[in-house]
């Protein structure tokens, strides 16, 4: 599954904001999936790139940093 960008996620966002289609929206397709017993769940997508960075998770005091972790990609 292709996952849009984030100028075509903002554009489509302020459209239904501006003509408030949102709610409307979700009620027709929450009818549809609850009239075949599913319901849906609001869900995060998280972007998960691996770029190039320091090999160390320490921050400038010499301590770990609670927010960063480490990954590796292709056994590199």
């Amino acid at each position: 599954m292709r996952i849009p960008d984030e100028t075509t996620i903002l554009n489509s966002r302020r459209l239904l904001e501006k003509y408030e289609l949102a709610a409307g929206i979700l009620a027709v397709i929450n009818g549809y999936l609850g009239d075949r017993g599913l319901s849906l769940h609001q869900r995060t997508i998280v972007d998960a790139t691996l770029i190039h960075a320091p090999s160390s998770i320490k921050n400038q005091d010499g301590k770990r940093d609670p927010e960063m972790h480490q990954a590796k990609k292709g056994n590199q």
